[in-house]
């Protein structure tokens, strides 16, 4: 049980920082929505890996992927918001993956479960992280940029469609690795919230982006140990220790005026 705490943990820390960075820039360009709706389009890989026994992780993050493409090949074909087609997308997923995954695990798939967190998990989420992490670092300032003026940044000989890919694949990425701990029906939350919290209280860009993994890695660990002392699920746990988190930044926000 200490095991499966520890790497809990290491996973949840990890999570939260890949999670909250991501989410920095999805509630800056007004994607919330989307963040929160992808999580729930690897709920069909879940249940796939669950089946045929296999990491979840790997079934997740193969049917993210492949949504992650067609939604922005769908958003380039038809102009259509990502928001738009998420929104499709995720309703389908949602509806396939409760009708095949197994009702025995279904709870745990849609709000998580720390007391099946193995050391592959923790693994997965230390080098998924990593990696998100340093890649979206490299293509931070492009993609603000392109928030700001997507004329501006071709200008500039920005790609801003291969940027955007690579960005919805990251955060894929997130998700995925977010999965085991908080659930596909939750995880969204940690895309957005911790984001949302640090955007109240941040003076600038770069305190922004580390502000919100801090409170991503928060209300990961603070909802890991609570699920853990009081053996209840994860997922709803990080949730409220998410909106405290928020409450108190809105609190701060508040008395600084």
């Amino acid at each position: 049980m200490v095991d499966t705490l520890i790497f809990s943990l290491v996973t949840g820390v990890f999570v939260g920082i890949s999670a909250g960075y991501l989410g920095s820039l999805m509630v800056l360009e007004k994607m919330s929505l989307v963040g929160d709706a992808l999580s729930h389009v690897a709920l069909p890989g879940l249940a796939l890996g669950i089946l045929f026994s296999f990491p979840i992780f790997l079934g997740a993050f193969a049917f993210l992927f492949v949504s992650s493409v067609a939604i922005w090949y769908l958003g380039r074909i038809t102009k259509l918001s990502y928001e738009t087609i998420v929104g499709a997308v995720f309703t389908l997923a949602l509806a396939i993956g409760v009708i095949i995954i197994p009702k025995a695990e279904l709870l745990e798939a849609l709000f998580g479960d720390i007391s099946t967190v193995t050391i592959f998990d923790a693994a997965a989420a230390v080098i998924v992280s990593v990696i998100a992490v340093i890649l979206t670092r490299l293509i931070y300032k492009k993609l603000v940029l392109s928030m700001i003026s997507e004329e501006l940044a071709i200008s500039q000989g920005i790609d801003t469609s291969k940027i955007n890919l690579l960005y919805l694949l990251l955060v894929s990425l997130a998700v995925a690795v977010g999965i085991k701990i908080v659930g596909t029906l939750l995880v969204g939350f940690l895309v957005i919230v911790p984001a949302a919290a640090a955007k109240n209280v941040s003076s600038d860009l770069s305190n922004y982006a580390l502000m919100s993994s801090a409170f991503g890695v928060i209300c990961a660990c603070a909802g890991i140990l609570a699920s853990s002392y009081w053996n209840l699920q994860t997922g709803p746990l990080v949730v409220f220790s998410g909106i405290l988190v928020f409450i108190i930044t809105v609190i701060v926000r508040w008395l600084r005026k």
